[in-house]
């Protein structure tokens, strides 16, 4: 974990409102700017920024942090990404974990790789932008014109040209000073039999894939002239920088799209995004040739819960689509799907029948279930009744069940008792696997505990650097709450950046308790001295339970310290006589 100082280094360096003004118009309210919500649509100033306390908070979507959550969520970067980039900007230098010389190296050879990769991506990019320009690129300029491409897209994504030659980006990166030996790691390059080096894209139209740091990945390559005896596509191989089944076309370009209209678009080709793009429609990703994955679809889910699924109308489309419902609905989130219209794709849609014939199309789009239903109608009753048990039994929101087993009944003149067979028990068996993976039962939510568990986090969360004043008074051991204990145990490992490892119900939390609204934090000692009589309150009272009348029984000093020592062991042998 970075040093807490580092942190503090950058935050003392870098304005908030100076890295929030890069991604929305901001305008001064008093103490406060304000603006529309970029993580959620909406058009009032819901958004709210507090320079002094260096907080933002929308009363819209409850999206709330410091700096570094803000750069994090809008940028769609872990951690340890924004930290690095944050750091950079600021000038300040992250440490190194502590080791001998030669552990340090070999820590830093993989951050160092990346550096290198992307910086090798960035000037295979250059090259190939540069590359469209030159004479040998004349058939590539008369298919993106021919394709209607116009000069804006094509800049605005960064499309290339890759020469027939052999090595043409090989002696780029000879020049600018990259190994060939890395190159051909990075996936820039091949290796021949007889260990050769030559470029992995020749003679095709070339889309770069970019992070959401706006930087550049990967690559994928189109053939120009169907003729041509190859692949129409191909893409980057995984690197240490790109894995294909976690990045989409087009998100680094579209997620302010999707911010300002709360939905994305969501296809397959990358003429199509970039047509989409050309239209207006600047919420439009691509899923980069492959089947949409988890991944994906967590990344998008971080932007909106709504989407529009765009596929083409034949047997891998509809199959396509199929599959990113069932994934979509598992996950409470909304789509519809649009099918292009027998022999048509988006492309010849927009362009032959223009926009208000696409609009239509996506107006009468049915949604997610519906479209799972009417595929399902084809198969018989027993596949149908096998297939809904088992998408209801992947279902992460316990919440969905009732309506989605009606809605499946119904529509599809199925029994819900039948539906409703054996699920109960199912959740039952698997509910511990959800509550490890943050889905706790509403019971258990920390807002429905003991006022003294919002105590003692609310002082926790407003004062991460006290953790151990509280633990003196015996609040760790007070806690009651599952969620209360996984909070504190957050707060305990991560400090100051826990908010970065909350689920959606802690971040509310952090936020109330500590985010722009909140009342300022400088008199952590009359909060902590306000708290300690609560739980000498409660330890009074446990003295009146059964396992406090063991404590009394055994030390009877009154000393409260001696009585909180034996507390502590009392609950260890607890434990190990429940374990």
């Amino acid at each position: 974990m970075q040093s807490r100082n580092t942190v503090r280094a950058i935050k003392e360096r870098l304005n908030i409102v100076d890295i929030v003004r890069r991604y929305v118009e901001l305008k001064r309210n008093g103490a406060r700017w304000t603006a529309p919500c970029p993580f959620h649509q909406e058009t009032k100033p819901s958004f709210f920024v507090n320079e002094e306390q260096g907080q933002f908070y929308c009363f819209g979507c409850q999206a709330s942090g410091d700096i570094f959550e803000f750069f994090s969520k809008i940028n769609g970067l872990n951690f340890k990404e924004t930290l690095e980039q944050l750091a950079a900007e600021a000038g300040v230098s992250l440490e190194r974990s502590s080791g001998s010389h030669r552990d340090r190296e070999q820590a830093d050879k993989p951050l160092f790789s990346r550096r290198q990769m992307l910086r090798m991506y960035e000037t295979a990019a250059a090259h190939f932008a540069a590359a469209l320009k030159k004479q040998d690129a004349a058939q590539c300029r008369a298919y993106i014109e021919k394709r209607g491409l116009d000069k804006a897209i094509v800049q605005r994504f960064g499309l290339g040209w890759a020469s027939r030659e052999w090595g043409a980006l090989a002696e780029t990166l000879r020049r600018t000073g990259f190994d060939a030996h890395f190159s051909v790691d990075a996936g820039l390059l091949n290796r021949s039999a007889k260990g050769h080096v030559f470029d992995r894209f020749r003679g095709r139209l070339i889309f770069p894939i970019k992070n959401l740091a706006n930087q550049v990945i990967a690559f994928g390559g189109r053939i120009i002239t169907l003729e041509e005896d190859e692949a129409k596509y191909i893409n980057s191989a995984d690197t240490p920088i790109y894995k294909k089944g976690e990045h989409l076309y087009g998100l680094s370009q579209a997620r302010r799209g999707i911010a300002a209209n709360g939905r994305a678009l969501l296809t397959e080709g990358y003429i199509d995004v970039l047509t989409l793009h050309q239209f207006g429609y600047d919420n439009a990703v691509g899923v980069l040739g492959t089947a949409l994955t988890p991944e994906q679809l967590k990344r998008l889910s971080g932007f909106t819960s709504e989407f529009t699924l765009l596929f083409d109308g034949d047997r891998a489309g509809r199959k396509a689509a199929f599959r990113s419902c069932e994934m979509m609905l598992a996950r409470g989130l909304n789509c519809n799907v649009a099918l292009m219209p027998d022999g048509e794709d988006i492309d010849s849609l927009l362009r032959k029948k223009g926009v208000q014939t696409f609009e239509t199309l996506q107006k009468h789009a049915p949604d997610g279930l519906r479209f799972c239903i009417d595929v399902l109608k084809a198969l018989a009753p027993r596949e149908t009744v096998e297939w809904a048990k088992i998408f209801l039994r992947h279902l992460l929101l316990p919440e969905l069940l009732s309506p989605y087993i009606s809605r499946l009944a119904t529509h599809l003149q199925l029994s819900e008792s039948v539906l409703r067979e054996g699920l109960a028990d199912w959740h039952d068996q698997n509910r511990p696997a959800r509550k490890a993976q943050g889905a706790n039962s509403s019971d258990e939510k920390l807002t429905r505990q003991t006022m003294r568990d919002k105590q003692i986090m609310m002082y926790a969360v407003r004062y991460p650097d006290r953790l151990e004043d509280l633990r003196s008074l015996g609040a760790d051991m007070a806690l009651q709450s599952a969620t209360a204990r996984s909070l504190w145990e957050k707060i305990e490992e991560w400090g100051e950046e826990a908010h970065f490892h909350l689920d959606e119900q802690e971040k509310i939390l952090w936020s109330l308790y500590r985010g722009a609204e909140a009342a300022p934090r400088d008199n952590g000692d009359k909060e902590l001295e306000s708290l300690s009589s609560h739980l000498n309150t409660y330890y009074d009272f446990s003295q009146k339970t059964s396992v406090s009348a063991v404590l009394r029984q055994n030390t009877g000093t009154g000393d409260f310290a001696s009585d909180l020592d034996y507390l502590r062991a009392l609950q260890k042998t607890l434990e190990r006589g429940n374990g």
